[in-house]
């Protein structure tokens, strides 16, 4: 008789979605994509959040890389507040360089001007977005916060990474909640995040 799988307490590759409570306003309706959690901290990105008047082109223009025409309206992401001027780039899997992290087999994690530049002329990951900044916890900060219901935790879904539209990003990941038996907005808007 086999044991029954035991599951792991990181949620690598999946998403915390803030609680209708949540009191950072950094956080508030936030979707974040965890690319790394473990025993020694955790680090995410915001994927529903962009920064207002900074497109991708535009940004590429500044690293003197010329963006496609297709890249001028594309926005840069608020990936969270912690080293704001860095760039990263999340991406789908199948496009590796020595320095890309992966995330679980699906996605990958490259904080390169080389990537930038190969997703500028065509020959980068199929599906990426750049976000500057991105969300950090030290080792058991994250875990103590999912102790207390800050956060609910979502599985990976390549629309929610992706997707153009990132004003209903949140109400989607909460729609996932009540898609598997928890609980809708409306039902749960007067909680506090500790229920």
């Amino acid at each position: 008789m086999s044991k029954p799988a035991i599951e792991s307490p990181w949620i690598t590759g999946r998403f915390l979605v803030a609680t209708p409570a949540m009191s950072d306003p950094r956080f508030a309706r936030s979707v974040i994509f965890m690319c790394r959690h473990g025993p020694d901290g955790a680090l995410g990105l915001i994927v529903n959040k962009s920064i207002d008047d900074l497109p991708m082109s535009e940004v590429l223009e500044q690293l003197e890389i010329v963006p496609p025409a297709a890249m001028r309206g594309r926005p840069v992401l608020f990936g969270g507040p912690v080293e704001t001027q860095r760039g990263l780039v999340l991406h789908s899997s199948e496009y590796r360089r020595e320095e890309t992290m992966l995330v679980e087999e699906q996605y990958a994690l490259t904080a390169s001007l080389e990537i930038l530049k190969d997703i500028a002329d065509g020959t980068g990951p199929a599906r990426n977005l750049l976000a500057l900044g991105h969300s950090g916890w030290g080792a058991g900060q994250l875990d103590h916060e999912l102790q207390e219901n800050a956060w609910f935790v979502i599985d990976d879904d390549d629309e929610l990474i992706f997707g153009d539209n990132l004003d209903d990003k949140w109400a989607r990941a909460i729609a996932k909640l009540g898609a598997k038996g928890g609980l809708d907005s409306a039902a749960f808007s007067h909680l506090t995040g500790r229920a």
